[in-house]
């Protein structure tokens, strides 16, 4: 089966192996003639990133690249990335590799013209409102895992490194003009990051057809990107060079970031303040707390999960889909504790607080209190 389309939802997707060679194609009709590809540390020697590099050069596009990016991204990164890039005479921004990389080329680009620090647009009512929408430079996304969707998102998750709080920073703009979807990319990845980043898409179609928030479009997505994740997960984990399994894990990332327009939930209520404290990585904090949420959620979603188990091919309803969800974990290696993550004496106080801030915590079935989401972060113990 041969995975190469072009798509133009919710941007303009070009997807399929070796389409990276499309890169200069792609700044063109983005309008970018003087690029800057911002990427992670461990990506920045890597032969995929210095092969785009090599494209970017030869197209005349100049190979100027910043990889100063944390784990989890933050606004030291960010005011690092925009001096390179005003220094540089940029005029948009290459977004290459997994969520941090994605989500801090989407902000510097975001950010480069704004004159207000990047806090005044947290995804707060309607703060994004305040950007000078005109000063915004276009992002081309190349993303080299299959996770986050970051790709095809409005936001990007950043951390402040005073506070340890992960914020949502949302624009319209901040979407990507142009995507390339390349699952050759994500070959190389380490196995514990195919696992998690994989998990990351599951819990993003887990939560948002989990939402009680009416949106048909993202429930629809959001079932069919679960499907793809357990037919596809495990294959990409076990057979890394596995290109039909790496091409529908990038599309169930993809469809992950588009259905949690419907709301996420207590799996990232929890992992982004977990995450944020200890540096734990997002998609493996998700895997890792998705049962315990489940039982908290049970009595909202145990019908909703059954017809998601029946689509899914699971038998045994709500409790078919439990067990699955503890058998893929330990299927892809994944840590069974909190403790196992290294997380070993959590500051709960801290972890309760930044969960019921935390804006995924609105679109849980089971609303959020003090009461039952301390004794949440108590079952994950």
């Amino acid at each position: 089966m041969s995975h190469a389309a072009n798509w133009s939802y919710p941007t303009a997707i070009r997807f399929g192996a070796g389409r990276i060679a499309e890169i200069a194609e792609a700044c063109a009709s983005a309008g970018i003639a003087k690029p800057l590809l911002v990427t992670d540390r461990g990506l920045a020697d890597l032969p995929i990133t210095t092969r785009t590099l090599d494209l970017m050069q030869a197209a005349g596009l100049g190979r100027a690249l910043f990889s100063q990016v944390d784990p989890n991204p933050n606004e030291a990164n960010l005011k690092a990335g925009l001096a390179v890039f005003r220094a540089g005479g940029h005029d948009g921004v290459i977004a290459f590799g997994g969520g941090s990389g994605l989500d801090l080329g989407k902000m510097v680009a975001f950010m480069a013209g704004q004159t207000r620090p990047v806090w005044d647009f947290e995804d707060v009512g309607d703060w994004w409102t305040r950007a000078d929408a005109a000063a915004i430079r276009p992002t081309i996304a190349v993303p080299t895992t299959a996770g986050t969707g970051s790709e095809v998102g409005r936001a990007s998750v950043l951390t402040n490194a005073a506070t340890h709080e992960k914020k949502i920073i949302f624009h319209p703009k901040v979407l990507p003009s142009v995507v390339i979807a390349d699952p050759e990319l994500t070959v190389g990845m380490p196995r514990a990051i195919t696992a998690g980043t994989g998990m990351d898409a599951f819990a993003h179609c887990l939560e948002a057809y989990s939402s009680p928030i009416y949106h048909p479009m993202s429930q629809g997505i959001a079932l069919e990107g679960m499907r793809l994740v357990k037919e596809n997960l495990p294959r990409a984990f076990e057979a890394p060079d596995d290109l039909d399994a790496r091409a529908n894990m990038m599309s169930a990332a993809m469809m992950g970031a588009v259905a949690f327009q419907k709301g996420l939930g207590a799996i990232h209520a929890l992992s982004h303040p977990i995450g944020a404290l200890y540096g734990t990585h997002h998609g493996t904090t998700n895997a890792v707390v998705m049962q315990a949420v489940l039982r908290f959620n049970r009595p909202a979603v145990e019908a909703r999960l059954a017809q998601a188990a029946a689509y899914l091919g699971i038998a045994g309803g709500f409790d078919g889909f439990y067990a699955f969800v503890g058998e893929i974990n330990a299927r892809l290696g994944i840590p069974g504790t909190l403790a196992e993550m290294g997380v070993t004496a959590p500051d709960k106080a801290a972890i309760l607080d930044g969960a019921l801030k935390d804006p995924s915590c609105g679109g849980n079935p089971i609303e959020m209190t003090r009461e039952n989401t301390a004794a949440l972060i108590d079952a994950l113990m």
